[in-house]
C-alpha cells in the first residue's frame, strides 16, 4: 500500500446511480474506507449539500455537475464519470475549479457493438412483429419481407470506438461496411470511407449512428435527410437522444419509407426505473425500443468501474492525469527521496517564473519539475527536498494566479 501525506480515513469518496461495486472494493482495498455510495442520481440541491467534504466524485450520465455544485464542492479533487460521455459535467466550470474530469471512453464498446447486431437481425427478419403475434397465440410464418445480413450494406456515421467495432462484427457476418466521419479515418478491412453522409444514406440496408451530441449533430436524421434513405432501409440509433428527429421517424415508418428502426437513446428519458415514458415511436410495427442500456452488461459496467477507478486513484496519490478533460494530462512515476506537490494554476505569463523563484529564494531544491497546460489552466508537478515540502507548499499557495496546492507525499 503507497503512502500519502494525507490520513486516508480523511478522504470522502461519493459515488452515485449505482456505479459498479468493483469501484467501491477497488478504494477499500487501498485503504479508503469512507466510501459512500447512492442507488440513483441527485438534483443539484440535493447534490449540493452532499459534496461539501467529497474528494472524489463518482457518477454516471444522470447527474448533472453544474456551477453552483462545484462552487459548493470546495474539497472536491476529482470528478469520475463512470460512461462514456461527459457532457453531463460542466468542463469549463470545472476547468477553473481545478477538479480532474475523467471517464471510461472504451470500456462499453463491445456491448454496444454486440448489441447493435442483435439487434441488426431482429429487425431485418421482422423478428418484433411475429414474437408479439406469437404471445398472442396468432401464426405468422413468413418469409416476405424477412432477410439475411450476409451481403447487405451496413452504413455507419461516426466511425469512432463504437462505429468502427460495429463495423469489424459486421464484416465477419459478410456484410458490406460503408461509413462517413467528420475526422478522415483510416478503415478497418474492407471498410468503404463514404465522401459525405448522403452517400452512405442513399446506399446502406441498415444505418448505424455512432455520433456525439454536439449542436452540429442535433436532428441529424431528419425530414429532409429520411428521404435520401433507400426504401425499405433501417436506423439504428445507440448514440445520443437528440441526434434524430423522433418524430420524422415515426412519420417515415408509417409510410413504409422506412422498414424498421432500433432505438436505445431519446431527446428525453425518465429519471429512474418505473417511470413514465413517451416516444412517437411506441406502437409501431418493427421497432426495437430498449431504455438506453446500449452499453449496459455486466462486463461493461465492471470494466468501467475498474477504468475510472485507477484514474481516480493514479491522480489521487501519484498526480498522473492521463485522461483528463480539465487538467492537463501528465503522467509520471514517483521519485523516491522526494516529496511531491501539484500546483494548478491559471495559465498566464509568468507563474513558472513565480514558483521557481519563491522556491529558490527560500533555497528550496526542485529534484523534479513538470508542467503541462492548456487554453484555461496550467498543471505543475513538483517534486522537492523532503526537509523543505511543508514550506514549498505554503509559498506556492501564495503564487499569485493559484487555483489548488496539494501536498501528495
Amino acid at each position: 500500500m503507497s503512502k500519502t501525506s494525507y490520513p486516508k480515513e480523511r478522504i470522502n469518496i461519493l459515488f452515485l446511480e449505482n456505479i459498479s461495486d468493483k469501484a467501491v472494493q477497488y478504494f477499500k482495498q487501498q485503504g479508503y474506507a469512507n466510501v459512500k455510495k447512492i442507488a440513483g442520481a441527485l438534483s443539484e440541491e440535493e447534490l449540493v449539500k452532499e459534496v461539501k467534504d467529497v474528494h472524489l466524485l463518482g457518477i454516471r450520465s444522470k447527474t448533472q455537475i453544474t456551477p453552483k455544485v462545484l462552487e459548493a464542492a470546495k474539497k472536491l479533487q476529482a470528478i469520475g464519470c463512470f460512461c462514456i460521455g461527459v457532457n453531463q459535467v460542466d468542463l469549463k466550470a470545472a476547468t477553473k475549479k481545478g477538479v480532474v474530469v475523467f471517464n471510461a471512453p472504451y470500456s462499453n464498446t463491445r456491448s454496444v457493438a454486440e448489441l447493435v447486431i442483435g439487434i441488426s437481425v431482429m429487425l431485418i427478419r421482422k423478428i418484433v412483429d411475429k414474437n408479439i403475434a406469437a404471445h398472442k397465440g396468432i401464426w405468422m410464418k413468413d418469409a416476405k419481407g424477412s432477410y439475411e445480413l450476409r451481403g447487405k450494406t451496413m452504413g455507419i456515421i461516426g466511425y469512432g470506438n463504437i462505429g468502427s467495432q460495429v463495423s469489424v462484427l459486421c464484416e465477419a457476418l459478410g456484410m458490406k461496411v460503408l461509413f462517413y466521419d467528420t475526422e478522415t479515418k483510416l478503415p478497418l478491412g474492407n471498410a468503404v470511407a463514404a465522401k459525405n453522409m448522403k452517400e452512405v444514406l442513399s446506399n446502406s440496408d441498415i444505418i448505424s449512428l455512432h455520433v456525439p451530441e454536439t449542436a452540429q449533430t442535433k436532428n441529424l436524421i431528419n425530414r429532409n435527410n429520411i428521404k435520401l434513405f433507400k426504401k425499405g432501409s433501417i436506423l439504428l440509433n445507440y448514440a445520443r437522444g437528440e441526434v434524430v428527429d423522433l418524430k420524422a421517424l415515426s412519420e417515415a415508418i408509417k409510410e413504409g419509407v422506412i422498414a424498421g428502426a432500433g432505438i436505445d437513446v431519446y431527446p428525453w428519458e425518465p429519471e429512474k426505473n418505473g417511470d413514465h415514458f413517451d416516444t412517437p415511436l411506441q406502437g409501431l410495427p418493427n421497432v426495437i425500443l430498449t431504455p438506453h442500456i446500449g452499453g449496459s452488461t455486466e462486463e461493461a459496467q465492471q470494466n468501467i468501474g475498474e477504468d475510472v477507478s485507477v484514474k481516480l486513484f493514479q491522480y489521487l496519490e501519484r498526480g498522473i492525469t492521463n485522461g483528463s478533460h480539465t487538467v492537463p494530462a501528465i503522467g509520471l512515476p514517483p521519485v523516491d527521496g522526494a516529496h511531491r506537490i501539484l500546483h494548478i494554476h491559471k495559465n498566464v505569463p509568468g507563474v513558472l517564473s513565480a514558483i521557481n523563484t519563491a522556491l529558490s529564494k527560500n533555497n528550496i531544491n526542485i529534484v523534479g519539475q513538470y508542467l503541462k497546460t492548456n487554453e484555461e489552466i496550467g498543471y505543475v508537478v513538483l517534486d522537492v527536498d523532503k526537509k523543505l515540502s511543508k514550506r514549498a507548499a505554503e509559498l506556492l499557495k501564495e503564487v499569485k494566479e493559484t487555483i489548488k496546492v496539494r501536498m501528495l507525499y
